[in-house]
Order: C-alpha cells, then sequence, then structure tokens
C-alpha cells in the first residue's frame, strides 16, 4: 500500500512538473524567442509545449486512476511513456527550435510512438480487472 501510494504521489509530482515546464516554456517561447526564430520555429516549439502539457495532465491522470485502483502496472507503464515521449518529443523539438542541431529530429517520432504506447497501456488499465 505505501508502494502504491509513493508511486501515485511520484507521477502526480511528476505531472506537475512537466505541466509547469511547460507553462514556463510556453511563456519563453511567446516572449523570448519572437525575431530570434522563423515563424516555423516558433509553431514548432508550441506544438512540443502543447503535447507537454497534455501529457504533464496525463501524468497527473495516471496518478488519481491509480489511486482510484485501476491496474497499477498498466497504469505504471502508461505513465512511464507518458514522461519518456515527453522527453523525446518534446525535448527533441526544443533542441531543433533552439540550437538548429538537425539530428534530433528523427528522434521526435520515437516519442510520438511512446506517447501513443502510453495510451494503449491506459486504455488497457481502463479495460482490465482490477488488481488485488
Amino acid at each position: 500500500m505505501i508502494a502504491d501510494r509513493q508511486v501515485h504521489r511520484g507521477f502526480l509530482a511528476t505531472g506537475a512538473l512537466v505541466a509547469l515546464v511547460a507553462v514556463m516554456a510556453g511563456a519563453f517561447g511567446a516572449h523570448g524567442l519572437q525575431g530570434a526564430v522563423s515563424a516555423r520555429g516558433l509553431e514548432v516549439f508550441q506544438t512540443a509545449v502543447t503535447y507537454q502539457m497534455y501529457h504533464g495532465i496525463a501524468l497527473v491522470l495516471v496518478s488519481l486512476l491509480a489511486a482510484a485502483g485501476l491496474a497499477n502496472r498498466l497504469l505504471a507503464v502508461a505513465g512511464a511513456f507518458f514522461l519518456a515521449g515527453v522527453l523525446l518529443f518534446s525535448g527533441s523539438l526544443y533542441l531543433l527550435v533552439l540550437t538548429d542541431i538537425r539530428w534530433v529530429g528523427p528522434i521526435t517520432p520515437l516519442g510520438g510512438v511512446c506517447f501513443m504506447v502510453g495510451w494503449a497501456a491506459l486504455l488497457l488499465a481502463a479495460v482490465s480487472r482490477p488488481e488485488h
């Protein structure tokens, strides 16, 4: 029970941190990048912020669903893949816009796959029998 509570709190804290950083990145993009990068760069940066925020909220949701008794193993998988997706997808887009390092571009789709795996795990948690 204590381990489960720590998992719930861990995803809650991680989700809140991911969302906080998304808000900060969004403000930086809106105010700090104007004129420093192209319009396309701003659009790509905003895409990174948007997906980061969605998945920060998804991590909070994972925490709440785990506390409600859904399949913890599947929720842990979902949370891990959501976090990996943020790091790979949003992180690679931030790097691409801020540094113009082109080799990070191919990493972005791996983050997208992580997001999909996370959502699939969440779906499985929703339709699975509760763990005892």
